[in-house]
């Protein structure tokens, strides 16, 4: 029916795609008894075996001993049996090897049917192995082809690329074919006939991941990063703690004289990172939240997450950046709803000219910021 060149066939698929022939031979007797049955009667209890040993493949039907006939196909009398085997007894099973005429063909077509899909199959989920393992990661590609606002860059990984759409690369960044960017694996994406990486640059995660790379004592878990988040292409706020109070988590992260960070800021073409420490009381975290402004006072509502950031007037732009870029990444990084006040703007406070930084007044009650709009 099909000959030892098949057999063959299914070794060298083993050697070459490192698939089980097993994981072909199963499906294969699956689909060989359907056709059977299929093309010569779907009421016969039958099975196909194949035996790459002896390079075979043979059919057997297969019929219950009786007293009563009732079923032909699945029964077989105690008198019939006993012609075929003495020993045969009510209840055994008889067993018959078959073979129909044609057939040969007909398995020949189902061979290479099932064959073909087992082999997209494999190969489909040792693709999607290896794609797994890449999840959330930071990997090197290269620019390949750039079509309208999507990057396409080979990781290269069997049979997948990595696709840059416009919103996941930094704002202003020009890619050219050939060039070696460091890239997140995002997420992993189900095309119209393939598989790709949904890969990104303007992530928190990628600026997150470029940090694990240069930082040990962030790869290692002494420091950990509580919290970043990110405008791409302007400004990242990071947060960072260690319960080593030895360890100086600031200064791990910038590096001796700036290296690390600026590694980092190199890969970000210049974005700004502020890197702050992070705390359990609110009104600390908030005041490092706001750097590089200086915060004369600050007053927190618990019950609501809000709080009131008081700066000196010369740093009232700072506090609140471009746009209100550093007060809205401050909020975000913190989870507070932070409403920044130049000092002159709160007279009712009756702050003095020579007040250190960081100096928060502990006799504030909410009376005291009623009117202010």
């Amino acid at each position: 029916m099909i000959n030892k060149d098949f057999f063959q066939a299914l070794k060298d698929l083993e050697e070459q795609k490192g698939i089980d022939q097993q994981y072909f031979i199963d499906a294969l007797e699956s689909a060989l008894t359907s056709a059977y049955k299929k093309n010569f009667g779907e009421a016969k209890s039958a099975f196909v075996k194949l035996n790459p040993e002896k390079n075979t493949i043979k059919i057997y039907s297969y019929k219950t001993v009786v007293a009563e006939v009732l079923d032909s196909d699945k029964e077989i009398s105690l008198v019939e049996a006993r012609l075929i085997k003495k020993s045969y007894k009510i209840g055994d099973l008889v067993q018959q090897e078959e073979t129909p005429k044609n057939f040969g063909r007909i398995a020949a077509q189902t061979a290479k049917q099932v064959v073909m899909q087992r082999l997209r199959e494999a190969e489909r989920s040792k693709v999607m192995d290896e794609v797994n393992t890449k999840q959330d990661e930071l990997v090197t590609g290269i620019v390949r082809r750039i079509e309208g606002d999507n990057v396409y860059v080979d990781l290269g990984m069997t049979q997948v690329e990595g696709v840059l759409s416009a919103r996941d690369q930094i704002p202003g960044e020009k890619y050219k074919i050939n060039d070696r960017i460091k890239v997140v694996v995002k997420t992993i994406k189900e095309g119209f006939s393939s598989t790709y990486l949904q890969l990104s640059r303007s992530s928190a995660s990628f600026v997150r991941k470029l940090f694990e790379l240069e930082v040990p004592e962030i790869a290692s878990g002494e420091i950990v990063i509580k919290n970043i988040v990110r405008e791409a292409g302007y400004r990242t706020k990071m947060s960072v703690y260690s319960s080593n109070k030895t360890l100086d988590c600031i200064g791990a992260c910038v590096g001796n004289k700036g290296m690390r960070v600026n590694e980092i800021v190199n890969e970000l073409n210049g974005e700004k990172i502020d890197i702050v420490p992070y705390s359990e009381i609110p009104d600390e975290y908030i005041v490092s939240a706001l750097s590089p402004a200086t915060v004369l006072y600050i007053h927190t509502n618990v019950e609501d997450k809000t709080s009131l950031a008081v700066v000196p007037d010369d740093k009232l732009s700072l506090a609140i950046g471009k746009s209100g870029q550093n007060v809205r990444l401050a909020a975000r990084l913190t989870g507070w709803k932070i409403d920044v006040k130049a000092k002159s703007a709160v007279p009712s406070l009756n702050l003095e000219e020579n007040t250190e930084a960081n100096n928060y007044d502990s006799l504030f009650d909410d009376d005291a910021f009623g009117d202010i709009n």
